[in-house]
């Protein structure tokens, strides 16, 4: 579909964004996901500081517990993955929560990452959901930190992956709306967005025993962009609002006529 804009020399057409972040329909590349060092810096200051560090919603988590946790991380990262162990063990309803948890791991550990398993400490009690023998077999596998069961364990996750610097990413459906709502202001709510969308992986199929697959982490960034002479605007026909992991497979992309 090709369209003017009227009183413009402009020329529109919907197309598509190969996986390099190269338009197909003007060839310019679009704005990369990665954050610059000085931004990566700046997040992570505001996260420590507004979402791990204050908030009454994190009061479930004592500053005890916060200060065991911050030294377990200084001495064993940094990780390059960061999981939560519990958000990802119930992924498949009918089945067992410690087999789920020891598949994803096991298959992430093939690959040699450092792994850090975020669980609670309800799960080292033998129960037909949560068996012994597997979650030793996670515990040789990963580094693990158990918290008491009355934590939250999203700025826990946050905190891990950010301290172990930009490579590292993370595992959870959660989609972390209530950490980006804590963010005083909507430049430091959309780098947030942006590392998130770099950062956080999606197990998008597999059940347990299976190989599962993850959703490849895009290279590009899908806020609407311009570089002055070209416009690039991810659209979705359902007119829903984007969240982390989905993405907009169509893209508007409007240029000027030369």
């Amino acid at each position: 579909m090709m369209a003017s804009v009227p009183g413009k020399q402009w020329k529109g057409q919907f197309t598509t964004v190969q996986k390099s972040g190269q338009c197909l329909g003007c060839g310019k590349t679009i704005e990369s996901i990665q954050l610059s060092p000085e931004e990566y810096e700046f997040l992570k200051g505001r996260i420590m500081r507004d979402v791990i560090d204050g908030g009454d919603q994190y009061k479930k988590t004592t500053p005890q517990e916060l200060k065991r946790f911050e030294n377990f991380v200084k001495s064993y990262s940094p990780f390059d993955i960061v999981i939560d162990g519990l958000n990802v063990a119930k992924m498949f309803p009918k089945a067992r929560e410690s087999q789920v948890l020891l598949n994803v791991v096991s298959q992430l550990a093939k690959q040699n990452l450092r792994l850090l398993v975020l669980g609670r400490k309800h799960m080292l009690r033998q129960s037909f959901r949560w068996r012994k023998d597997e979650m030793a077999e996670v515990q040789k596998q990963a580094s693990c930190f158990f918290a008491d069961n009355i934590s939250k364990d999203d700025p826990f996750l946050l905190y891990a992956t950010l301290h172990s610097g930009n490579h590292c990413r993370f595992i959870t459906k959660d989609l972390m709306r209530d950490h980006k709502a804590c963010l005083p202001d909507a430049k430091t709510q959309r780098l947030f967005f942006k590392w998130q969308q770099g950062h956080q992986l999606a197990i998008i199929n597999g059940f347990p025993g299976s190989k599962l697959t993850f959703q490849h982490i895009l290279s590009y960034d899908t806020v609407v962009q311009t570089t002055g002479d070209s416009w690039h605007i991810p659209y979705d026909e359902d007119m829903v609002e984007r969240y982390s992991y989905e993405v907009p497979t169509k893209w508007l992309c409007l240029h000027q006529k030369t």
